[in-house]
């Protein structure tokens, strides 16, 4: 088996560690003996549907500073990467989108004293700058990876909000996401800010996309949610039920229950 995972911006939207996610999607999908490709798509590279452009199978969408992501949201809609990264997530594709990159998939970003930053609507939410900055570790509430081991997870991705677990990670942000009612938050915030330091949400959950505030990288210190990840991209590309192989995690497990133990 192989994956393709679309890097959106590097060069541009890639703070606080965030590429270390692409590391643990590749060495966790590489132990299992998958193939791994990763494809950086920034301004200038061209993004199609397959079966005529790129089929890329997870996207990962970094942070970035306030300058770089106008450049992105213009490039979004010139381009019309926008459209065709909502309408794979549509199909399943799963994407994990951090900080900025969140902000720039929800409904807008209204920067200070600057023109709003038109979004790509792909989550129920939308983004205004404040003056608080919110920042230091996070543990998040979430019933995401409730269930996914490399063991168990079921295709079924309206089973992922059965029962709670866990999710740490980093942030470091100003931006306030509010989420519209239609909107599903990734999970509720136990310690730390979350989307807006008001209403303890963290985060959104549309299909098999991802949004979060959680830097630190989010992936290599929650082993369950790369799991997540790769297994739904799998099962899209692949059109079945895929049980991935489990792995040791003895001493990622023994490390997530340590940052919880220390946090909270």
């Amino acid at each position: 088996m192989k994956i393709i995972i679309g890097y959106l911006y590097p060069d541009l939207m890639n703070i606080y560690g965030d590429t270390g996610n692409i590391i643990a999607l590749q060495k966790r999908a590489q132990w299992r003996g998958i193939e791994v490709d990763v494809i950086n798509i920034s301004l200038g590279a061209k993004l199609d549907h397959p079966p005529g452009g790129i089929a890329v199978d997870i996207f990962f969408f970094g942070g970035g500073q306030d300058q770089a992501q106008e450049l992105v949201a213009s490039d979004l809609v010139s381009s019309g990467k926008g459209k065709i990264i909502k309408s794979e997530v549509e199909r399943g594709v799963p994407l994990l989108a951090i900080c900025g990159g969140y902000q720039l998939l929800g409904a807008y970003y209204q920067p200070h004293n600057k023109p709003k930053l038109h979004g790509v609507g792909l989550f129920p939410a939308y983004t205004i700058a404040s003056h608080d900055r919110m920042i230091g570790n996070i543990v998040v509430k979430s019933s995401v990876v409730s269930r996914q081991s490399s063991e168990s997870l079921k295709a079924d991705s309206e089973a992922i909000l059965k029962t709670d677990d866990y999710l740490v990670g980093f942030e470091n942000h100003s931006g306030k996401t509010y989420l519209k009612n239609e909107a599903t938050s990734l999970g509720k915030v136990i310690k730390g800010f979350g989307n807006n330091g008001e209403d303890q949400t963290e985060g959104c959950i549309y299909k098999n996309a991802i949004g979060t505030y959680m830097h630190g990288s989010l992936l290599p210190k929650n082993p369950k949610l790369v799991d997540w990840l790769l297994q739904k991209a799998l099962e899209v590309k692949y059109g079945k039920e895929i049980k991935l192989e489990p792995l040791d995690d003895t001493l990622e497990n023994q490390a997530h229950k340590a940052v919880i133990s220390k946090i909270c």
